[in-house]
């Protein structure tokens, strides 16, 4: 792995477990679901199935259920199933998922710095190319 332009201390001889950990979690965070899931459960707890489902606008229970086995498999969420009729499963961030959600909060605020600055390029771009 090639040392970043900017100097955040990374060691000289970067472990191969960390950097595949990284790639790992870079898939996962672009993975549309996943930061709109961790956007919910940040914002509103724990939630059921069904609150998920409603909150992630679009996405089906079959992604919904692929995106939250997979996020508890990273160690972002748990899944807790309560004994009641009908059953009842509830899902909250960890501290791990609480982590990547503060880390991933830096996106935001970089994007809300940036939005015009990428619309005015968006637009000098698209202008050029129907010429």
């Amino acid at each position: 792995m090639q040392k970043p332009a900017i100097d955040h201390d990374y060691p000289e001889n970067l472990d191969p477990r960390v950097e595949a950990l990284v790639t790992q979690v870079i898939g996962r965070v672009a993975d549309k679901w996943t930061m709109i899931l961790l956007e919910v459960l940040t914002e509103h707890g724990e939630q059921r199935f069904s609150q998920l489902l409603r909150a992630a606008d679009g996405i089906s229970q079959k992604m919904l259920t692929q995106t939250l086995r997979q996020m508890e498999r990273d160690g972002l969420v748990i899944r807790t199933v309560h004994a009641a009729v009908p059953p009842r499963v509830d899902y909250r961030l960890t501290d791990l998922g609480e982590g990547l959600s503060y880390a991933f909060c830096g996106v935001w605020v970089w994007a809300a710095k940036n939005v015009d600055r990428i619309e005015s390029a968006r637009a000098a771009f698209d202008a050029a190319r129907e010429r």
